[in-house]
């Protein structure tokens, strides 16, 4: 079933093999997407989707030095050679729209201040234009600036579309601004939009809403990462989760959005098959994040039933046609890591294709 067709919106996808987005900096300090970024994902046409690394709406919502923006008019220009390069090929691709919240430094927005759901800051460092500095204490946005927050998603996602996506991927996983909202570690609000899991639920289903009126909902999907703990984002009271989450994909479901995919390490726990069971539409699954996802273990997700597409990083990044070598069963290149966050070629459009 890996490699039968699914509909995803109003596209019949070839194969069940999404490919993650991926950071992988090769944009430049301007954020604008070159020939090689087009040549990389090109490359790729084969998976049956494409989700794009992730990009910033707003220049303080830049997380990374070299990440692209759907902000100015070069990058909406360097996306569109893009889309027509992965289209060329007969490729479909989402571009994934994050806004790092408190995951940055303004010594990588440009100067733009940090902002998060509250003041509360990430212990750790961040690399910047100017070498690795340590999270600041983020400004916590007031009740009155979350509409524009939410408009700059949706200015972001109609410049997608513009540019030739066939649809944009809502980030709200992996700590940042969306996912802040979500966890109690990053959310102390005491306003409409926290404290309670209904409330923390709300401003990422705010958002979801008006992206969906804005493109339309088989255009629209949603990344979401329970449990996964990483960058400041730690949700471990189980029922607290379980609720949150509950609440949002009950949301979620009746707009009808293209898919929900989920990242988490365990397909068989209990609160990946409540959500699964919520969610009225596509199901997306990601477990490899820790460990690297095998072919036999992505065959057995979909077999299995526990999602209707695997959402892969690694072996995508290292495989140009992994669709192809997984379906006949050949060997796969290994991904070197040095190279994921480097500059130019290497380990970016130099992965051989398979040789007969």
């Amino acid at each position: 079933m890996l490699f039968s067709t699914l509909t995803v919106g109003q596209m019949e996808l070839p194969n069940r093999l999404v490919m993650a987005p991926l950071t992988r900096l090769r944009s430049g300090k301007e954020g604008v997407p070159g020939p090689l970024v087009a040549e990389h994902y090109r490359q790729r046409a084969s998976l049956g989707l494409i989700v794009s690394e992730g990009t910033y709406p707003s220049e303080a919502g830049r997380g990374f030095p070299g990440q692209p923006g759907l902000v100015t008019e070069e990058q909406l220009k360097g996306w569109a050679d893009v889309t027509a390069a992965v289209h060329a090929e007969g490729g479909r691709i989402f571009a994934q729209v994050m806004h790092a919240g408190r995951v940055t430094h303004e010594a990588t927005t440009g100067g733009h201040e940090v902002v998060a759901p509250s003041a509360i800051a990430i212990d750790g460092v961040t690399r910047t234009y100017e070498g690795k500095q340590s999270f600041p204490v983020p400004r916590a946005l007031t009740t009155d600036e979350l509409p524009s927050i939410r408009d700059e998603f949706v200015r972001a996602s109609r410049n997608a579309i513009e540019a030739g996506f066939d649809g944009v991927e809502l980030h709200s996983a992996n700590g940042y601004l969306l996912h802040e909202f979500l966890t109690p570690a990053a959310n102390q609000r005491d306003d409409i939009y926290g404290g309670s899991p209904e409330n923390r639920a709300r401003f990422v289903i705010e958002v979801a809403q008006a992206v969906v009126d804005a493109v339309g909902a088989d255009r629209v999907g949603i990344r979401i990462s329970p449990e996964h703990n990483v960058q400041g984002a730690t949700e471990t009271d189980a029922a607290d989760v379980r609720e949150t989450y509950g609440i949002l994909v009950d949301a979620l479901s009746p707009l009808k959005l293209a898919y929900l995919s989920v990242l988490h390490k365990d397909a068989d726990s209990g609160l990946v098959k409540d959500l699964r069971a919520r969610f009225d539409g596509p199901f997306l699954l990601n477990t490899g994040f820790g460990v690297i996802t095998t072919r036999d273990e992505a065959v057995s997700l979909v077999a299995d039933g526990h999602a209707d597409a695997v959402v892969v990083g690694r072996p995508a990044i290292a495989n140009p046609d992994l669709a192809r070598r997984w379906r006949e069963g050949l060997p796969v290149n290994e991904p070197d890591q040095s190279t994921v966050y480097a500059d130019g070629a290497e380990g970016y459009t130099d992965y051989p294709f398979y040789q007969n």
